[in-house]
């Protein structure tokens, strides 16, 4: 008997990732928190550069649980749920959840694997770090 294989983040990526956001940061000259979580949205790599904001901090740990937790950037909750009062006055309300940039899931191919949070700059701002950390992934 065979058992299927899961794609995992490594601790290598993980901290490849958070490398890659605070660089990302340094060119926009903002300070953040990133967060990365994996697939059972477990905190795998945390850091908060030096002269970030403290709430910040639970908001990146909350936008990864988010973008793993559903597999989609936390900024596409707000379009999909704008017309929807149930949905929009409800789900907010879900522990944890997130609806504004910042957010990213991380997949290895097909597979979810994991979610980046980031937060402390513009929702544009935390959403291009988040990306630029996505970058090392096929790399």
């Amino acid at each position: 008997m065979t058992l299927p294989k899961k794609s995992v983040l490594s601790q290598q990526k993980v901290m490849n990732m958070l490398n890659k956001a605070i660089q990302k940061a340094t060119e926009l000259d903002i300070k953040i928190s990133i967060a990365v979580v994996d697939d059972g949205g477990n905190l795998m790599g945390f850091i908060r550069m030096n002269g970030a904001k403290l709430i910040p901090s639970s908001i990146a740990q909350n936008k990864a649980y988010t973008a793993a937790g559903f597999g989609i950037p936390t900024g596409d909750w707000y379009e999909r749920i704008k017309d929807k009062p149930a949905l929009l006055h409800g789900i907010v309300h879900t522990d944890k959840m997130t609806i504004f940039s910042g957010g990213q899931p991380i997949y290895d191919g097909a597979d979810l694997i994991g979610g980046i949070g980031v937060s402390g700059g513009s929702e544009e701002q935390d959403n291009d770090c988040a990306l630029a950390a996505l970058s090392v992934i096929h790399i």
